[in-house]
């Protein structure tokens, strides 16, 4: 019989008011993001200044080198995710992710201003984020009370997006230390990556919570193939219509690489200080992670999801305003900020509670590649909009297309049927009776 997650279920029921710590798997993983998001972001931060301003690309090739490699992950989710859920391989399938991703770092040493070898490194590091981001959350899932998912994924962003303050701001200290070399940049991010893999491996619990001895055996028709089990989610309506509106959000959401490039083009000021963009919106992002995540509990996380992307929509409107530009870039970055914070983890937390029992790493993938196919179609899109016409026209473009896609979603999200986001047993959103076994 299909049943809805629910997520850890040996934890014993918490009196009203009582405060729930944060489950110690939680923290574990957080570090481990923290760690990794350092070495990523010290790379990130630089990537757009190095290959548009050092190497020359224009806005097109910049799209389509981010844009394909962004999805080179999409099929790799959907494999890490399968791989993950048979046989309860969540922490073995993620340390394979992040040990790619580590391993990307040497390739752009080596690569000099080649672009098949950035290529290269580029799609490595996102192969590594693909296989690697299914299997960590949903060992999230896993080990959190299902009242408290949007806690528990606000806890690991903020603490993710620690690392996303930091990386950046080591970045810039190297540049400058060194006078401008990349490659010192792409060796420390290598040995942070590395150290982010060894804590992986020592803090990290092999095991899901289902009997405290070792990983949950997956339910019988989970391990009849890895196709099945992954579109099985599929035959639930309200899960179709989640995995249908984070497509169609992400083909409307423009990458933060071009939103700093516009923010640098328009304030024009000197590239030196381009890797500190990223700064203000992880900032907010790591201010209210947390508060948005239990709000979301509490009020249900449909709402968060569509304000945040409504945030997104002030931002691009804000590139075009005429205004200072001391409120344009304050105003972007704080958009920014409050765009991930409502949308990261709150999408994984809505998503979560509609999964049935031991397709959660699976189940989270596809969410997770509907939305990144959406943005490769919308970075290289975005890119050829503004190389064809403008930045001015490609967010004009943009704003319509992310209009569009709002009162979509606005439709066709599903509400939470309780008071705290969480489907109740009886209103679980699981495949029509006639598809049910006893």
């Amino acid at each position: 019989m299909y049943l809805a997650t629910t997520g850890r279920r040996d934890a014993p029921p918490t009196p009203s008011g009582v405060r729930r710590r944060v489950p110690g798997t939680v923290l574990a993983l957080g570090a481990v993001s923290l760690v990794t998001d350092i070495s990523s972001e010290m790379v990130t931060a630089v990537l757009p200044l190095y290959l548009v301003l050092g190497l020359g690309l224009s806005p097109l090739q910049f799209g389509l080198l981010d844009g394909l490699s962004t999805g080179a992950t999409a099929l790799v989710r959907l494999l890490g995710g399968a791989t993950a859920d048979r046989g309860g391989r969540h922490k073995q399938v993620g340390g394979i992710g992040y040990a790619l991703s580590a391993c990307s770092r040497p390739v752009l040493l080596l690569a000099g201003g080649a672009t098949g070898w950035i290529a290269t490194a580029l799609a490595a590091d996102r192969l590594g984020k693909g296989v690697r981001t299914a299997p960590r959350d949903a060992l999230i899932t896993l080990h959190s009370p299902p009242e408290d998912l949007g806690r528990a994924f606000g806890t690991h962003r903020a603490m993710d997006t620690t690392g996303a303050l930091l990386g950046p701001l080591a970045a810039f200290a190297l540049l400058w230390a060194t006078a401008d070399a990349y490659d010192a940049v792409f060796a420390v991010s290598f040995c942070v990556g590395a150290f982010g893999v060894l804590l992986w491996l020592l803090l990290v619990p092999g095991r899901t919570p289902a009997d405290g001895k070792g990983p949950a055996a997956p339910p019988p028709r989970a391990r009849a193939g890895s196709r099945a089990g992954l579109l099985a989610g599929l035959r639930s309506p309200a899960y179709r219509r989640i995995v249908l509106c984070a497509g169609l959000l992400g083909a409307a959401t423009v990458g933060d690489s071009f939103l700093y490039l516009l923010l640098q083009r328009r304030l024009a000021f000197d590239a030196t200080w381009f890797p500190f963009l990223p700064l203000g919106a992880a900032a907010v992002y790591l201010l209210l992670a947390v508060p948005v995540g239990r709000l979301a509990d509490r009020t249900g996380r449909r709402r968060p999801l569509l304000y945040g992307h409504g945030a997104l929509l002030l931002a691009y409107g804000l590139l075009l305003a005429p205004l200072p530009d001391t409120a344009v870039l304050v105003g972007v970055l704080l958009l920014l900020g409050v765009f991930y914070a409502a949308t990261d983890g709150v999408l994984m937390a809505l998503a979560g509670p509609f999964l049935t029992e031991g397709r959660h790493a699976g189940g989270l993938a596809v969410v997770q590649t509907a939305q990144a196919l959406a943005r490769v179609g919308a970075a290289v899109a975005f890119g050829a909009v503004w190389t064809a016409s403008g930045p001015g026209t490609a967010l004009v473009a943009a704003m319509l297309a992310l209009t569009a896609a709002l009162c979509c979603a606005a439709r066709l999200l599903p509400s939470t049927p309780s008071d705290n986001g969480v489907p109740k047993p009886s209103e679980s959103l699981a495949p029509d009776p006639s598809e049910r076994t006893d």
